[in-house]
């Protein structure tokens, strides 16, 4: 994350090139009244300003992510090192951790016919039938950290740690009734309240990473390090996806593909309008539009920067709340860019909003197997891992989330 004198200066910096951004649309926006279309002097000019917004954007994504995920990462952390057991507090504990990571190591640059007896006994066995051998809890942390800082969904939702294949959560299907009743009258028992329990099911997600055997006989060579930064990425990237729009056949549930979450047109057949928007915006009940996020792709940024309300104010605002740590607003919520949300296009749905801590939950199995396959790419010089670990993902009160259609 960017320290304060960085978030400072992109915030500055953010504030003028937006004005000069509107100034510029204005232009633009006169000349299409006017003739029809719009200078391509001024197109050009609005297009190197919002290049120019674009290279701040990383910071400000940066810091909008780190504030709304601050008290979140505290408690995840808390409960994955409940599970995990928590970190060594002895000396011989603290030994233990260093000796589970060396052996690890050493089966991942030697293979397990290349370690002592002693050592392999360190290493616990996975039991599913494609074999190999569970990863350190301490590896398994580093590597959930890696995965959170590159998928934006886990950012704003709720996440979950468990050793099981599923969770069960509660769900309220209906709740009690006021009634009203006479002095000294009879209180009956008031109907509706039902509960039961939802399951969220965890899939199995694998990722290859190729390493040269010159590498691995390299002690200097990080291998753990760039294993986990490796299978971070590619998981973070399948992850991603299926959060958003996984029909859950063997993947998680996306919470646009949820029939249950709400949508909201946006006003035109083809675009975005500033209506639209404010229409979604005011679509979740409050409490959850107090804590809600926009969720959208970088491009559909552009077009939501160029938009403006009846009253000619511009529903994006740059670099107006850096006391409560958010650069950029849409209509005063923050909001982040998820790359597998669909473009601008008439029945797509490119935006959503609300609250998605309250809305939807990843659910994480700790355990992680990986096995080393030194055949498959031996003529190449490489040695294959192949990492499984297993990822849920669910809608759990789709009232909390709203889209936004393409449609008039």
């Amino acid at each position: 994350m960017a320290d304060k004198e960085q978030v400072k200066t992109a915030v500055e910096s953010l504030g003028s090139a937006f004005e000069e951004f509107k100034k510029t649309n204005d232009q633009r926006l006169a000349q299409i009244e006017k003739h029809g279309q719009a200078d391509p002097v001024t197109e050009d000019k609005l297009k190197k300003i919002e290049s120019d917004m674009d290279k701040i954007e990383e910071i400000n994504q940066s810091v909008t992510k780190a504030t709304m995920a601050q008290k979140e990462q505290a408690e995840k952390i808390s409960r994955l090192e409940k599970v995990l057991s928590r970190p060594a507090s002895s000396k011989d504990e603290q030994t233990k951790v260093d000796e589970r990571k060396k052996v690890f190591d050493n089966y991942l640059r030697k293979g397990k016919d290349n370690i002592s007896p002693d050592e392999l006994k360190v290493l616990t066995a996975s039991t599913d039938t494609a074999g190999g051998y569970l990863a350190p809890p301490e590896y398994v942390k580093e590597l959930l950290k890696t995965i959170t800082e590159l998928s934006p969904i886990r950012g704003i939702s709720r996440v979950r740690s468990t050793t099981n294949r599923s969770v069960q959560i509660p769900k309220r299907t209906g709740q009690f009734s006021a009634a009203w009743v006479a002095e000294q009258g009879t209180r009956s028992e008031t109907t509706g309240y039902t509960t039961g329990l939802e399951e969220i099911p965890t899939h199995e997600l694998y990722a290859l990473v190729d390493i040269s055997e010159q590498e691995l006989e390299d002690s200097v060579f990080n291998l753990q390090t760039e294993m986990s930064l490796e299978f971070g990425e590619q998981f973070a990237k399948a992850e991603g996806s299926a959060f958003v729009s996984g029909n859950s056949v063997g993947k998680p549930e996306g919470f646009l593909t949820n029939s249950s979450v709400g949508t909201v047109n946006s006003g035109n057949g083809t675009a975005l309008t500033a209506d639209g928007l404010i229409s979604l915006f005011h679509e979740p009940k409050a409490e959850y539009a107090a804590n809600g996020t926009w969720v959208f792709s970088r491009a559909t940024l552009s077009a939501i920067r160029k938009l403006k309300t009846a009253g000619n104010d511009y529903v994006f605002q740059a670099g107006n709340q850096l006391a409560t740590g958010m650069v950029s607003t849409i209509l005063g919520a923050p909001y982040i860019q998820a790359t597998d949300m669909p473009a601008v296009g008439a029945g797509n749905k490119p935006i959503a909003f609300g609250d998605f801590r309250r809305g939807y939950m990843i659910v994480d199995r700790v355990s992680l197997a990986i096995l080393r396959d030194p055949f498959t790419q031996a003529t190449s010089g490489n040695v294959r891992y192949v990492a499984r670990k297993r990822i849920g993902g669910q809608v759990i009160q789709a009232e909390a989330i709203k889209t936004q259609t393409v449609s008039a």
